[in-house]
């Protein structure tokens, strides 16, 4: 019952996600995202230890296949499990355990894949990854918002979605966006309304992290 979308700006380095889902708080549990390094989507009897470990593989120099081979060869439960991960070269690779429930899929592709459980049709994830790959000059954070309102418009999941998040990562330790809503009728709606607020200031909240001195900014 979730549907998201990792990708990649090569242009800027931009790493990040989009993820919605029908229960409270899909981005405290499925979002994962190290700059420079790549990005983790766990889900369907989400275990978020699986974006940390996959994060650490990432960072050892492992691919997007072999991180994902090694995730699904390290737990027991690999069965129940949905991941799908980036690397910092733009690889991608999705996985769907023999116990996920349909319908599912997964978009994989450079720069960016999609996948989904639990789906009012197959066809989301594909109409997610044309949505992200429709504009590839737009900024990464309006391309993953696309591809989740497609994903939304193209039947999501057969009951209300309540929860979404929007992660980015550049250059820092830390996420340059983190935007959530954890319980909302309209959570991808809402989503945009944070994006359209938090966006013209973006800049602003990196540069008082990382020269508080700077005039430019209030």
């Amino acid at each position: 019952m979730t549907f998201s979308l990792v990708g990649r700006c090569p242009r800027s380095g931009q790493i990040g996600i989009a993820v919605a889902t029908s229960s409270i708080a899909v981005g405290a549990r499925c979002s994962y995202g190290a700059a420079g390094v790549g990005a983790v989507l766990t889900q369907h009897r989400t275990d978020p230890r699986l974006g940390l470990r996959g994060i650490a593989l990432l960072r050892s120099g492992c691919s997007a296949q072999e991180t994902l081979d090694a995730l699904v060869a390290s737990t027991p439960h690999a069965r129940w499990r949905q991941l799908a991960v980036l690397d910092a070269g733009g690889n991608t690779a999705a996985y769907s355990g023999t116990r996920v429930k349909p319908e599912m899929s997964a978009a994989p592709a450079q720069d960016a894949c999609a996948i989904g459980n639990i789906l009012s049709s197959a066809l989301v994830p594909p109409a997610m990854l044309r949505a992200f790959q429709a504009e590839p000059s737009a900024p990464l954070a309006e391309r993953l918002l696309r591809a989740l309102e497609e994903g939304l418009a193209a039947g999501g999941e057969p009951v209300p979605v309540r929860s979404a998040h929007l992660l980015v990562v550049e250059r820092e330790s830390f996420p340059l966006i983190d935007l959530r809503v954890d319980w909302h009728d309209t959570p991808i709606t809402e989503l945009r309304m944070l994006w359209q607020l938090y966006a013209p200031q973006s800049h602003d909240y990196l540069v008082r992290a990382l020269d508080p001195d700077d005039q430019s900014i209030v």
